[in-house]
């Protein structure tokens, strides 16, 4: 935390997670409380990234936020509820003594957020925000204690990205949501070939955002209520299984079940939902015929409430599936810039792969990948040129 001229400041970075037992439905909208537990992977920060920083200040007249460099609405329920539970927890945690760190509870924050990926496009921005939101008001006022529960009431899966590597969001049973906290699986190093491609279609917002979409869900689709209930606790435990095991197949073929499910409830939904697009069921059938004609499952989708798909890989498999995805969805433009983070490989593909898998080229579908792997949880930047905010508590201007 940087301290100057009665200025705190504390900068942070979260990661995006990518559900693969999937979350949909509340059980209390106030409280961020899901309908079924639910089971992650947080990506790499140096690929996919949310940074934040938090300022507090005698000097500030109010709170303020600003998101992607535009001034943005403080009294968002949301954000107003992570302040509001934040602020409670130091002042619990100062208890009765009154000492020159505790003046600046009464203190207006200013808080600057930025992503380097589209915001609201399927991406879990909103995870990533709300983790580092939490993240750097929690090392502002000095807490270090659990803070998932504080993350989820921003947004739910956010509670998941204050992990890495694999991260179990627990339904919990108590109404006041004390029980409903993330715990993490296994750590990022846990399956050091695993590796992620994200297939970005579109970055333009969703038709339908998932907060309205999931409560219309759960008032009309019978679906989710049997998923809830029924099917997702034996896949969670499966799911967890495989990961201990490290166990390809198997982890691969549940999250794609586990996809196709959750786009099975947005579809029972009335009026149904549609967050796939021709593109999105493009990639779904090629990844079916290309582990149909290896024999096995080598890659592995996942799609959130957006057209952008998420492909699992063991490391060995990316080239080639890398290239099978350009000659099936040729760059229209960027050819340079068409696969973008961790390095990937050449690789030649035989005919009788071509001829089996690589059918009806889209040009230009897939406007890039971007390739990464599980990564932690959020980290403090100590860097002081890297914070949003200036020395005036306005947010610098990023030439």
């Amino acid at each position: 935390m940087a301290a100057e001229r009665g200025l705190a400041m504390a900068t942070c970075t979260a990661p995006v997670n990518i559900a693969v037992i999937k979350y949909w439905g509340k059980r209390d909208t106030d409280l961020i409380l899901p309908i079924n537990s639910s089971l992650s992977v947080t990506l790499h920060q140096d690929q996919l990234r949310t940074t934040t920083t938090a300022a507090a200040s005698r000097d500030f007249t109010e709170d303020r936020l600003w998101l992607n460099g535009k001034e943005a609405d403080v009294g968002h329920p949301r954000v107003q509820a992570c302040l509001r539970e934040v602020r409670r927890l130091a002042r619990k945690r100062r208890g009765a003594g009154e000492d020159a760190a505790a003046l600046s509870l009464s203190c207006k924050v200013h808080i600057a957020s930025e992503n380097n990926f589209p915001t609201a496009a399927g991406l879990a921005s909103s995870a990533a925000g709300y983790a580092c939101l939490v993240s750097a008001l929690a090392r502002l006022y000095g807490l270090e204690e659990e803070l998932s529960e504080v993350a989820r009431r921003g947004s739910g899966s956010a509670c998941r990205s204050m992990f890495g590597g694999f991260v179990q969001w627990q339904r919990g049973e108590r109404p006041d949501g004390s029980d409903s906290l993330a715990l993490q699986v296994a750590p990022e190093t846990h399956w050091p070939e695993l590796r992620v491609l994200v297939l970005v279609v579109s970055g333009e917002k969703k038709p339908v955002g998932s907060t309205a979409g999931m409560q219309t869900s759960v008032e009309t689709s019978p679906l989710l209520k049997h998923r809830a209930e029924v099917v997702v606790p034996e896949r969670l435990a499966q799911m967890m299984r495989h990961i201990q095991e490290r166990d390809f197949e198997g982890f691969g073929q549940l999250a794609m079940r586990d996809s196709n499910q959750f786009h099975a409830t947005c579809l029972d939904t009335f009026p149904p939902i549609f967050y796939l697009t021709d593109v999105s069921r493009h990639i779904i059938a090629l990844a079916h015929r290309y582990n149909a004609h290896h024999g096995h499952t080598k890659v592995a989708y996942t799609f959130d409430a957006g057209p952008n798909a998420v492909v699992f890989a063991l490391a060995d498999a990316v080239a080639e599936f890398v290239e099978v995805l350009r000659r099936s969805f040729p760059p229209a433009a960027n050819g340079d810039e068409f696969v973008r983070g961790l390095p990937v490989g050449s690789a030649a593909l035989p005919q009788e792969l071509l001829a089996a898998v690589v059918t009806e080229p889209l040009p230009g579908a897939v406007r890039y990948i971007l390739h990464t792997k599980p990564g932690p949880g959020p980290q403090l930047v100590d860097d002081p040129s890297q914070h949003l905010l200036g020395a005036d508590g306005l947010p610098r201007s990023r030439a």
